[in-house]
């Protein structure tokens, strides 16, 4: 006999259990089904893994090339590369079993296996040998099946050589060198890890900056920190083909009208990621596509066939764990009938965490100029921030982007040190609409990063005391 839900959530990464959770706390009889540990390709391959290898790379820099600035004096400095990775691993793992536990404190059914619908109220699920383990009916079903990375013709993954960013999370060793394609978060991150452990890392970016979702300046200035790292970086440069020679890739591409070719131990494709749709009975019933994933509506995230939503990286850009959340949250919100608002997309924050960190939200001063805005600009270094001085993190700014005609807050972004956890309150100034007065009046404590926002602020409307 068949079990019956009011939810079925097919997907367990941060869009699919947090709108299990979510759900079952409104009262709705819930059931979770994932084949893998439930937290999705961020708790296990992306991002708690990456950010504790990051960590790694960010003490073992500070010990090796800063210490002395401490009057802190270090001999024999190495590393166990196994034990970096083994943490990464092991952290990862106990987050998974905490969130498992999450969901059965919550009173969510989970089920291990392969779900498929078989229609709007219908999923057989199935185990690893494709044998059938059983069919659920409910009345909603929400498809959280998330992505994957994004593989090209040109650049052909062999997990062993070309690898993605779930094989650079466990290599047996430390490779001498590593060409990135692709400078998104992704690559930039692993990008910072491995150069800092010592790899000879070459970056190659068809766009022309690194992070080029981020405002100019900011680009400007990491790539500027990168390339003293020691880092190669190549913009506005097309790949032609990645191959294997002699147990090594070798990458051909086009750079300022030249065919150039490199060589390197390792080469990591961070191109992007793609929505996992197939395989999971979407055709069969018809369900949109569109641009390579489910087409829904943005407000409720219901697909074209009534009863079944959509949530997460299946859905399309933006690809960040705490949009698919918020999207999960809202959707069953939304069904239950809450006066929930909708999401709003020109406020999500976009946070890589490399060093120095970048951490921006809403528009870049070239989106805000393109959409006819009169603006005021405000910067402040963190050269002029005591606090910055006094922990040695002096490199970095504040850039704030407000509108001329009424003080809202267009754009705000960051680079320096904590910058991800600093983004934070400007994401709350602009859900509030707040304006610069409101910013330059608030009380900021002293000594404090957070105070560069404030003097950011301030010097937009000529009011900085510290600049």
């Amino acid at each position: 006999m068949s079990k019956n839900y009011e939810i079925a959530v097919l997907g367990g990464g941060p869009g699919g259990y947090v709108a299990a959770i979510r759900a079952s706390q409104l009262g709705f009889r819930t059931v979770v089904i994932d084949p893998q540990k439930l937290g999705g390709i961020c708790l296990n391959w992306g991002c708690i893994p990456t950010k504790s290898l990051l960590k790694n790379a960010e003490i073992y820099d500070l010990m090796k090339n800063r210490s002395s600035e401490f009057g802190i004096s270090i001999s024999g400095l190495d590393y166990d590369f196994s034990k970096i990775i083994k943490r990464s691993r092991d952290i990862s793992e106990r987050i998974a079993k905490n969130v498992e536990l999450l969901v059965k404190k919550n009173k969510v059914e989970r089920i291990k296996g392969y779900g498929k619908l078989t229609s709007a109220n219908q999923i057989k699920i199935f185990d690893d040998n494709n044998e059938e383990i059983e069919t659920i009916n409910s009345q909603k079903i929400i498809i959280a099946t998330g992505a994957k990375p994004k593989i090209l013709p040109n650049i052909p993954v062999d997990k062993k050589n070309i690898i993605t960013s779930t094989e650079a999370m466990l290599l047996d060793h430390l490779p001498k060198e590593l060409i990135i394609i692709g400078a998104g978060a992704i690559g930039i991150e692993f990008a910072y890890f491995y150069s800092v452990l010592g790899t000879r890392v070459t970056i190659i970016e068809m766009m022309d900056s690194i992070l080029p979702i981020e405002d100019k300046e900011i680009s400007e200035v990491l790539m500027k920190n990168f390339r003293k790292k020691g880092i190669e970086i190549f913009t506005k440069a097309s790949i032609e083909k990645a191959e294997i020679k002699n147990n090594k890739v070798e990458v051909t591409f086009v750079h300022e009208g030249k065919t150039k070719s490199i060589s390197s131990e390792k080469a990591l494709s961070a191109v992007g990621v793609t929505a996992n749709i197939h395989g999971f009975g979407l055709e069969e019933l018809g369900i949109e596509i569109e641009k390579e994933h489910i087409k829904v509506n943005r407000t409720n995230y219901e697909t074209n066939i009534k009863n079944i939503y959509a949530v997460g990286d299946v859905i399309g850009p933006p690809w960040l764990a705490h949009v698919a959340s918020a999207e999960g949250i809202t959707c069953v919100e939304k069904i239950k009938g809450l006066k929930t608002p909708n999401i709003d997309y020109e406020n999500i924050p976009s946070c890589t965490y490399c060093q120095p960190q970048v951490a921006s939200i809403g528009l870049t001063e070239l989106k805000a100029k393109e959409k006819g805005y009169k603006m005021k600009i405000g910067k402040f270094p963190f050269m002029a921030s005591g606090k910055a001085f006094a922990t040695g993190d002096r490199e970095g700014f504040v850039k704030l982007i407000f509108d001329e005609t009424y003080g809202e807050l267009l754009g705000a972004h960051i680079i320096g040190a904590d910058a991800t956890e600093l983004i934070a309150e400007l994401g709350i100034v602009k859900t509030l609409e707040a304006t610069g007065e409101s910013l330059i009046k608030t009380i900021h404590a002293h000594p404090t990063l957070s105070k560069s926002i404030m003097e950011a602020a301030a010097n937009a409307y000529g009011e900085a005391i510290h600049i």
